[in-house]
């Protein structure tokens, strides 16, 4: 059972550095999303000066608002608007189409979101246990020093574990937010045309 436990104890105190590794990367890539969410907002304000109020758009006011969308740096949403207000013969089906390819686009894009809302309290809680078991042994042999380094490392882990899962949490909720709203704005936009094209 000793050399079980021993055993044990090697694994779990060899998997300190990958895990913090790990929450370094995962740290960085947290603050590049923030940099992308803060862009993709700014980008959301445009694009909604633009449209105003949705329940008074036309058809009319749809081809003014065609020429007036960015054509650099576009996202995802503009690009498909932009689609559906110049696509010549447009049918129901290819609006349910199209539909479908932005709502896989927009799952795929909150992956990440929900991944860092997931996995960074777990590494975070992974690094701090494995941290504290050789913070107790030097508090029992009276090595303070040792002690208080391995404590920097149990609460260093868990916040920033925190901060990841943070950012993810925020990003998630506001993205969840505006693709929802897109979803519906391009399905009210497509109702407008097909309804011209019948009349």
């Amino acid at each position: 059972m000793d050399q079980i436990s021993k055993v044990l104890f090697t694994i779990a105190n060899s998997l300190l550095i990958p895990d913090i590794l790990f929450l370094i990367l995962l740290f960085i890539r947290s603050l590049l999303l923030v940099g992308s969410f803060y862009n993709s907002f700014m980008q959301r304000r445009h694009i909604a000066t633009l449209l105003g109020d949705t329940r008074q758009l036309t058809v009319e006011r749809l081809k003014e608002l065609a020429e007036k969308l960015p054509h650099k740096n576009r996202s995802p949403f503009v690009e498909y608007l932009d689609d559906l207000i110049k696509r010549e013969g447009l049918t129901e089906d290819y609006v349910n189409f199209q539909l479908s390819n932005y709502e896989n686009l927009c799952e795929k894009d909150l992956t990440l979101s929900k991944l860092l809302t997931k996995i960074g309290p777990v590494l975070g809680l992974v690094g701090t246990l494995i941290a504290m078991s050789p913070a107790l042994v030097g508090l029992s042999s009276g090595d303070i020093g040792a002690m208080a380094y391995n404590m920097q490392v149990v609460f260093a882990t868990t916040v920033v574990g925190l901060v990841i899962s943070l950012v993810g949490l925020i990003t998630l909720q506001y993205k969840q937010r505006w693709y929802t709203r897109d979803v519906n704005i391009l399905e009210y936009v497509s109702s407008l045309l097909l309804a011209s094209k019948t009349k």
